[in-house]
């Protein structure tokens, strides 16, 4: 059976509520590998909640779908503060970019009180503006921005990644709507250890199921290089995504 874009993979599945130090409840979701342990861990942050992302964006989503199954990687998915997705809405308000840091700091806590190995930060668009400005725990093994637009960010957090010394690699559509490859090498030049790749073609959005491929292979490709490269097709039990 190919793997589609509506196609959803078995994995241990449970609803989590993480807890803010300002004293909020965040929805979210846990996508745990079935029978072992996972390899890795992502932790999720999504675009922008006033243009509609949410921890149900569909790049996102399709990790959850299956990164479990496919590369034994769970997958931490979360609404941001105010954020609503099918999952629930989230406590709290928009803070733009700022308030936002607690809820960074209690995805990481969650992972790290739930024994949960190597935790990778993917971020999206807006999450990569949180990874940059407020992933820099000690517990974070490195961090995968996908569309970074470099607004919220500033050279400040470029060189505090740069001295934080993990990897840091940016996924930048050719046709991005916000930071294109050229101008994504000049920036991120700050940061020794960062690696910018260019996807020719893409968008920001990364819609169509080759770009999806695109991102999970390369986030694979770093966080768990034993299941590196992904397949496209799968033999065991799956259902379909319903959108509810």
């Amino acid at each position: 059976m190919e793997i589609r874009a509506t196609t959803v993979l078995p994995a241990e599945r449970r609803p989590i509520t993480l807890h803010t130090a300002d004293g909020l409840e965040l929805v979210g979701e846990l996508a745990l590998p079935e029978g072992g342990a996972p390899a890795a861990t992502l932790v999720c942050l999504h675009p922008l909640p006033t243009a509609e992302g949410m921890m149900d964006s569909h790049v996102l989503r399709k990790a959850s779908f299956r990164l479990p199954a496919l590369a034994g990687v769970a997958v931490l998915r979360f609404n941001t503060r105010g954020t609503s997705s099918r999952h629930g809405t989230s406590q709290g308000e928009f803070g733009e970019g700022e308030t936002e840091r607690y809820d960074v700091a209690a995805a990481i806590e969650y992972a790290e009180f739930e024994g949960l190995p190597r935790p990778w930060l993917l971020g999206w668009s807006f999450g990569t503006e949180l990874a940059l400005k407020w992933g820099r725990d000690p517990e974070v093994e490195g961090a995968v921005l996908l569309s970074p637009p470099l607004h919220r960010a500033t050279g400040a957090d470029l060189d505090g990644w740069a001295e934080f010394g993990r990897p840091l690699v940016a996924l930048v559509p050719e046709f991005d709507d916000f930071l294109r490859p050229e101008q994504a090498r000049e920036r991120f030049a700050r940061v020794p250890q960062a690696e910018v790749i260019g996807v020719p073609g893409a968008k920001h959005l990364w819609v169509g199921e080759p770009y999806v491929r695109t991102v999970l292979d390369a986030v694979v490709e770093r966080v768990a290089p034993k299941a590196h490269p992904l397949p496209t097709e799968w033999d065991g039990p799956a259902t379909k995504d319903t959108g509810r």
